[in-house]
């Protein structure tokens, strides 16, 4: 049986902070605002279709997913899905 370390089951925390919000946003997301993602919580309000959007790029970042296509493997960008007034999220890995 393999001993698993706490940062290993739960991973690294992550933020998702808005750095762009075109039109309405029906959630009131405003730019500046923070969602964090640390251990088993979320922190912060965060539109159900945002999230849904981001959940697999939080996850990969939160278990230390290396993409090759990424400036700095530690910043990833999300957008909402609504095409018409989108939401735009840089999310952030945290390192220790």
């Amino acid at each position: 049986m393999k001993i698993v370390s706490e940062k290993e089951e739960i991973g690294c925390g992550v933020i998702a902070k808005v750095v762009s919000q075109t039109g309405y946003c029906g959630a009131g997301h405003k730019v500046g605002d923070e969602v964090k993602f640390i251990g088993h919580s979320v922190e912060g309000k965060v539109c159900i279709h945002a999230l849904c959007s981001m959940l697999p790029r939080v996850y990969a970042l939160r278990f230390d997913a290396t993409l090759p296509w990424l400036d700095d493997p530690d910043r990833w960008h999300c957008a909402c899905p609504d095409p018409h007034d989108p939401v735009v999220f840089h999310l952030h890995r945290l390192r220790d």
